[in-house]
């Protein structure tokens, strides 16, 4: 901690918060300084002043939150106020997740996207960057209030330069997707991402995940993976994943890590010792959402393993939207797997999981916080609004898995080191100014199944890059995200 300059004058001063810096370190009592979007000071500075000052005891300061799994590529244009996410705290989002990326523009079938593409845009409308620099350029001349770190989407490359998803990619399809993802990383992507568990990339071999992502070997860019299965074959599946980091000696980025179906229940003892043995021969690392139920496209291999099934959008029934898929079988006088054909294209809440395998996954060390959001939904996952504050009440407060420097450590420090987001996810002096002031005592999700969009209580104020983007309950308009590249460590 810095001692201030007598008079020194700052654009911003936090007087008296709990510092929860990020690290995982002990929270102390501080003031906290910012300057031109930059932590000024840490410390006692009594004898300073600010242009806008706040009074903070009984509140805490922690670095902006970091989503580590979004599908935010396109709200960040559409609705730049991103007001789901800084209402949560979030100051940075990793999107681009499930093989599933704006860019590049993939063709659209009968005259929409393919799923699970829909997902960002069913209209299509809004693929309309040809190369995903296009997509990056956009960003950067149209902000939001949150940064953001993008991955490149192996189901995008698939669409465009295949005529048959069924089917492994041929050599010479391999390497016009390689070239495109050379095109990615070198305009700044972070990554690619894969969807192996969606049809348009089921067929995809690891040979084939591999060449297409030989350019990430040189720059350390990260694979993240929706993998194959997160049910019966769910080790083979962890195995396939270890095996493409292994091959190009890059980081592994295991995406909502989860256990699903009855009979899986408890397995996560089995993954979290298989991915803990793994991490010490390579790099490795996953993220979670804490909730026992997963949302995306509607299936029918995902309804038969749920205990229910919640419909989230449906273009072509679209008064089913948010009620549950059994009674709309009913009043379609038909069975689930009809009424699955007859709602579709559409999306779904699949109640899957067991709460004992989600606390044992979200108190794993090396276990990052992702929200998984889908913001496009009619009537979307509680985990859009609530991920964040859910982990900091429910599980951290409430039931105490973990105490509040660890919470606060999944969701900042430990985001920003495994991704490579330099000078974030942490409180210090000379870091970019993405800070959360916060009630500790009172903060938690209100978003429920039933009402998914409300915002959660007890987080003051959000700064991103020293700008002020949510406070008093509402987001300011200010957009000073910035476009983020990684810096492997």
């Amino acid at each position: 901690m810095n001692a201030s300059k007598h008079g020194s004058t700052h654009d911003i001063l936090i007087r008296g918060a709990d510092v929860v810096d990020g690290t995982g370190a002990p929270r102390y009592t501080a003031d906290v300084a910012i300057d031109g979007g930059y932590i000024a000071r840490i410390g006692d500075l009594a004898g300073a002043r600010g242009r806008e000052e706040i009074a903070a005891p009984g509140l805490t300061v922690t670095p902006g939150f970091i989503d580590a799994h979004t599908h935010d590529d396109r709200v960040m244009l559409s609705d730049g106020d991103m007001a789901p996410k800084v209402s949560q705290g979030v100051t940075t989002v990793i999107g681009g997740n499930c093989g599933i990326s704006l860019a590049p523009m993939p063709p659209m079938r009968d005259g929409v996207p393919v799923p699970p593409l829909d997902l960002l845009d069913g209209s299509g409308r809004w693929y309309r960057y040809p190369r995903f620099g296009d997509y990056l350029d956009g960003l950067r001349a149209q902000p939001a209030a949150t940064n953001c770190a993008m991955l490149v989407g192996h189901t995008n490359l698939r669409v465009i330069e295949m005529d048959d998803l069924g089917r492994p990619a041929s050599g010479q399809e391999i390497a016009r997707m390689r070239d495109r993802v050379e095109e990615a990383m070198e305009a700044g992507a972070i990554g690619v991402s894969s969807g192996l568990a969606y049809a348009p990339a089921a067929a995809a071999t690891v040979e084939e995940l591999i060449e297409v992502c030989r350019p990430l070997t040189p720059r350390q860019g990260l694979y993240c993976t929706h993998m194959r299965d997160e049910g019966d074959t769910v080790m083979a599946s962890l195995e396939e994943s270890f095996r493409v980091g292994r091959e190009l000696g890059v980081p592994v980025v295991i995406s909502h890590h989860k256990v699903v179906g009855a009979a899986n229940h408890g397995r996560s003892v089995e993954t979290l010792a298989r991915i803990r043995e793994q991490m010490t021969r390579q790099a490795i690392c996953l993220d979670c959402y804490p909730y026992n139920a997963s949302s995306t496209i509607l299936t029918h291999d995902l309804v038969d393993g749920a205990s229910r099934v919640i419909v989230t959008w449906s273009r072509a029934l679209p008064q089913y939207t948010g009620r549950d898929l059994d009674e709309a079988a009913r009043e379609l006088g038909c069975g689930l797997h009809e009424a699955v054909d007859r709602l579709s294209p559409a999306g779904a809440i699949y109640f899957r999981m067991d709460d004992a395998d989600v606390q044992r996954i979200l108190q794993f060390d090396d276990t990052m916080i992702g929200s998984d959001g889908l913001p496009h939904d009619e009537k979307p996952h509680p985990r859009l609004w609530g991920t964040f504050p859910r982990v900091l009440g429910h599980y951290s407060r409430g039931l105490g898995l973990f105490a509040l420097e660890k919470a606060v450590h999944k969701m900042t420090g430990l985001t920003a080191a495994r991704f490579g987001l330099a000078g974030r996810g942490v409180l210090r002096v000379g870091a970019p100014a993405d800070v959360v002031l916060l009630d500790a005592g009172r903060v938690e999700d209100r978003a429920t199944f039933a009402q998914p969009l409300m915002p959660s209580v007890g987080i003051h104020t959000v700064w991103t890059n020293g700008q002020a983007v949510w406070r008093d309950g509402r987001a300011t308009g200010a957009r000073p995200g910035q476009v983020l590249r990684r810096t492997p460590q």
